[in-house]
């Protein structure tokens, strides 16, 4: 008798790299995690880091709006969400970015440089990679309470 292998379901969204995309893609990745039987919680924090993500790709990798497409793909897997977001912008190497100083006042804190920290705090993985003349970041998100009686 031949054994099942579950094969996650797959969903893909190409959006231009424009801010007014960073709605219909949140939603998009919201629609997933649900869909992957994620939480409410989880579901934020996916929305969050591709939010983050996106937004870095529009202002630091393309320079601006309108410069290039951003392709986001979910795979749902049971109590699991893994996000991969592909780019053409320029190479990214998140070791070049400095770790936040944490304990400045809000005052001395320089505006932005938080979407690495917040997207390596709020998800379970953050891998990034430049492949075939882009940027990929694959994002994983785990529902905490699977497999808990």
């Amino acid at each position: 008798m031949g054994r099942a292998i579950d094969s996650p379901m797959v969903r893909t969204l190409t959006v231009p790299g424009r801010y007014s995309s960073l709605e219909p893609t949140c939603k998009f990745v919201a629609e997933a995690a649900a869909a992957a039987g994620l939480g409410e919680r989880e579901s934020a924090h996916c929305q969050l880091a591709v939010d983050e993500a996106c937004t870095n790709i529009i202002e630091h990798g393309y320079g601006g709006e309108g410069r290039g497409d951003i392709r986001v793909r979910c795979d749902i897997a049971p109590n699991e969400l893994t996000i991969t977001i592909r780019d053409s912008a320029k190479h990214f190497d998140p070791d070049a970015v400095p770790q936040p100083n944490l304990k400045a006042s809000l005052e001395e804190m320089a505006i932005g440089g938080l979407g690495l920290y917040f997207m390596r705090n709020v998800m379970d993985a953050v891998e990034f990679s430049y492949e075939a003349g882009g940027n990929k970041l694959v994002l994983v998100k785990k529902n905490p309470e699977a497999g808990k009686p």
